[in-house]
């Protein structure tokens, strides 16, 4: 009874508009000769990897779920997204982890070009080609594409992560990924949606380590067999070898019992004796990967 009040309450928010972020990115002004982004908001993550615009789980709808805007039955935004599609530059790549609503919103991938190049989980890209978009690429775990975008090419890998890929209540066959992204000889992870698992110690790579994890922190409480806690977060970033931390997936939407501000602190805290290797943690703030492997002040 508990989780069902909890997730009635989650429904049938009545709150009024979002909150503005503690912070506006300005990737106009980024450099195409770095690896900088921001997250927007929940996992939506906009990247300059090197020139290359990626967009990662882009959702900008006030709601997430089932229906038609704006009749939406799902979690209410606590926080407004940092940026609307129109004030970002087009990206050259959308990247998706799994087909949740939260992670994989048509609402929000029909307000960019069809024609831009997808990056999608494996037995997901029906959802996408019934809304008009012409180049997919189905990866499950271990399958990797290169794409070649009109700033050059970036590689994507699919890698092991521990959640589901269900639509609804009877699409379990759909996967679930977390991805690796090469370009220029550095690498930045994004984890998706994923609890614990030891599976993301297979990327470490001593002569080549991971520049960035990007990594969900919250909706933990009660649901920590699919989503990590920030402790976890913080130790599978470790594991990867990852020089340098992002969290996603807090802040945004109320999808379990912790206080919003909860997944924040308790990563700050993971963190405190290494907190050069944590860049941002507010949606909104800008991120610029430190790029040599030694510690050097992080500029937004």
């Amino acid at each position: 009874m508990p989780r069902l009040n909890f997730i009635r309450k989650m429904i049938f928010d009545g709150r009024g508009k979002p909150s503005a972020p503690s912070a506006r990115p300005d990737p106009a002004r980024w450099s195409d000769e770095a690896i900088t982004g921001s997250c927007l908001g929940h996992s939506t993550v906009f990247l300059n990897f090197f020139g290359v615009r990626v967009i990662t789980d882009p959702v900008f709808s006030t709601r997430v779920g089932p229906g038609v805007p704006p009749f939406i039955l799902g979690p209410k935004r606590y926080v407004a997204p940092a940026l609307t599609p129109r004030e970002l530059p087009a990206p050259d790549v959308i990247l998706l982890s799994h087909a949740h609503f939260d992670h994989f919103d048509t609402w929000s991938l029909r307000k960019f070009d069809r024609a831009t190049p997808v990056v999608t989980a494996r037995a997901t890209g029906d959802l996408l080609r019934c809304h008009g978009f012409k180049e997919i690429h189905e990866l499950d775990w271990g399958q990797s594409a290169t794409i070649e975008t009109k700033h050059g090419p970036i590689r994507f890998t699919a890698v092991e992560v521990a959640h589901w890929g269900a639509r609804t209540w009877h699409d379990d066959h759909r996967g679930y990924n977390g991805y690796l992204m090469e370009r220029g000889g550095h690498a930045v992870c994004f984890a998706g949606d994923t609890a614990y698992t030891p599976a993301f110690a297979k990327l470490k790579n001593p002569e080549r380590p991971i520049d960035l994890m990007l990594m969900p922190i919250g909706a933990y409480d009660p649901w920590i067999r699919a989503h990590c806690s920030p402790e976890q977060a913080a130790a599978m970033a470790r594991d990867a070898g990852a020089l340098h931390f992002v969290p996603i997936h807090h802040e945004t939407f109320k999808l379990s019992s912790e206080a919003m501000d909860e997944p924040a602190a308790r990563l700050r805290a993971a963190f405190a004796g290494d907190s050069q290797r944590l860049l941002a943690v507010s949606v909104g703030e800008t991120f610029r990967v430190p790029l040599h492997r030694e510690a050097e002040a992080v500029r937004p």
